[in-house]
């Protein structure tokens, strides 16, 4: 079939990452999946929340919040505080966010701080809770080298990077990476968390007024796998490069905002 932006059933959106992007943050990353842009910044605090204090729990905690500006969609979107409360969908991404960050990191060896992770969607044309998740993971990964660069930790705590990808069905066939268009017509709907092992962490999958085979569900999980595959690479070679020398592109960005 012939997909709106012409790549092939298999292929990624382009994807980049820009660091420092938060000069205030313990460690920020603009992560872009095609036109899907998500801020992830993550922040860390020397404390930990009151239950772990009354339960005596060891170790830290890790928490996550996502929200989308009201400009990231074709018609404003209003803002939870407006309402007075969360939407359904953003609590349910959030809670997401965390769960898969959990799993990428050893909270017993990090000590008694709290680890924040904002992700807050620019722009939004489908999958900005795999971006989230995926951005999030590499601002993770460079917060805490920053952590035992600085003598406040032995070693890293992360176990294990994690990422993520959406894949669905459209007029019967499997695709990877679904946009906006795409993933509102889809048949099939599914987001896969899995690590840079190959490991499972959450698979979210539905069809939207439809049924799918055993062997469809095979095609969309091979997909997954290969998608995620080519996104552990870039999120290894972006947090190697993490302490290099900032292009001028990125040189830019930190004289637009200030630096530390």
């Amino acid at each position: 079939m012939q997909r709106h932006d012409n790549r092939s059933v298999d292929q990624l959106r382009p994807i980049s990452f820009v660091t420092d992007i938060a000069p205030n943050a313990s460690a920020s990353v603009l992560v872009s999946f095609g036109n899907t842009k998500v801020i992830c910044a993550v922040t860390i605090e020397e404390d930990v929340p009151r239950w772990m204090k009354m339960q005596k729990v060891e170790g830290g905690w890790l928490t996550a919040e996502y929200s989308m500006l009201p400009y990231s969609t074709l018609d404003r979107k209003r803002r939870d505080i407006s309402s007075g409360k969360l939407d359904g969908r953003s609590s349910e991404i959030q809670r997401l966010i965390g769960r898969a960050l959990r799993a990428a990191v050893d909270l017993s060896k990090i000590g008694q701080r709290t680890i924040w992770i904002d992700c807050d969607v620019l722009q939004a044309d489908g999958g900005t809770r795999t971006a989230s998740i995926t951005g999030a993971s590499v601002a993770l990964a460079i917060a805490l080298n920053k952590l035992v660069a600085a003598g406040k930790l032995s070693a890293s705590p992360m176990k294990k990077l994690v990422s993520a990808i959406s894949v669905g069905i459209l007029e019967g066939t499997a695709l990877l990476d679904l946009c906006y268009v795409e993933d509102k017509d889809a048949e099939v709907d599914m987001n896969l968390v899995m690590t840079d092992a190959g490991e499972f962490v959450e698979v979210q999958g539905s069809g939207e007024e439809a049924v799918f085979t055993e062997d469809q569900m095979s095609q969309l999980l091979a997909l997954g796998k290969k998608g995620i595959a080519e996104i552990t690479q870039l999120q290894r070679e972006v947090i190697a490069a993490a302490d290099q020398p900032k292009d001028a592109d990125l040189q830019s960005l930190t004289e637009m905002f200030g630096s530390r």
